[in-house]
C-alpha cells in the first residue's frame, strides 16, 4: 500500500518540520498552498503561525470555505498551536476591526487563543498523552489552551490544568508543537489516524 498522502498547510509557520515529521512518520507528506494542491491530499496538517493571518490567507487563497466543507465530510486534519485555533468551532479573543480569526468547525471546542501568555511566556515541559507510555516533551510558544470541549471530544493531554490536546474522530489538535522535538509520536499517531489504524 502506498503511503498516505498528508498536505501541510504552507502559508506560514514550521511548514518544513511537519514536513519532515510526516516523511519520518511513514507519510507521503506534500506542502498546500493551493485549492487544487488541497484538492489531491488525503488529510492535512495546519502548523503553528498567527491565526489571524493564516484565516485570512485561507480566504483570500479561496481555501477556507473548501476546507470547512471537507472539515465537515470527514476529512482527517491536525493542527499545532495556531492550527488547534483554527480547528476549533469558536475562538475566544479572536481579534477584532475585521483581522479576527476565522474558525473552521473541525473539533467541537473553543479555544482561548495566546491564553499561557505572550512570545516571553514561552515553555516546554514533559507531559502525559494519552494513549503514549512516555511523556511528550512539549514546546509552547504563545499557546492556546481549550476551555470548552463537546461531548464527543476526547482530550488527550494537560498542562497546568488546562487541556492542551484533543481528539474527535479524523481531527486531531495540540496546543504545543511536536515539530519542533525529535519526538515523532504525535506525528505517527495522525499517519495512523488517516490510515485508519487509530
Amino acid at each position: 500500500m502506498s503511503p498516505s498522502r498528508i498536505g501541510v498547510l504552507a502559508l506560514q509557520g514550521d511548514t518544513r518540520e511537519h514536513l519532515a515529521a510526516l516523511r519520518d512518520a511513514g507519510a507521503d507528506p506534500v506542502p498546500v498552498r493551493r485549492r487544487d494542491e488541497l484538492d489531491t491530499v488525503d488529510a492535512l496538517v495546519i502548523p503553528g503561525g498567527e491565526s489571524t493571518t493564516m484565516s485570512h490567507l485561507l480566504r483570500d487563497l479561496d481555501l477556507l470555505e473548501p476546507l470547512r466543507t471537507r472539515l465537515t465530510d470527514g476529512f482527517p486534519a491536525y493542527g499545532a498551536c495556531a492550527g488547534m485555533i483554527l480547528l476549533a468551532s469558536e475562538i475566544l479573543d479572536a481579534g477584532a476591526g475585521g483581522r479576527e480569526a476565522l474558525p473552521l468547525g473541525g473539533i467541537d471546542m473553543t479555544v482561548r487563543r495566546n491564553a499561557f501568555g505572550r512570545q516571553v511566556d514561552s515553555f516546554e515541559g514533559d507531559i502525559a498523552f494519552g494513549g503514549f507510555d512516555e511523556p511528550v516533551h512539549a514546546v509552547f510558544i504563545r499557546a492556546p489552551w481549550v476551555e470548552r470541549c463537546g461531548p464527543e471530544v476526547q482530550v488527550l493531554a494537560r498542562a497546568a490544568d488546562h487541556v492542551v490536546a484533543v481528539r474527535q474522530g479524523p481531527v486531531l489538535a495540540t496546543a504545543f508543537h511536536p515539530e519542533m522535538t525529535r519526538d515523532r509520536r504525535i506525528h505517527r499517531l495522525f499517519v495512523d489516524i488517516v490510515n485508519g489504524r487509530a
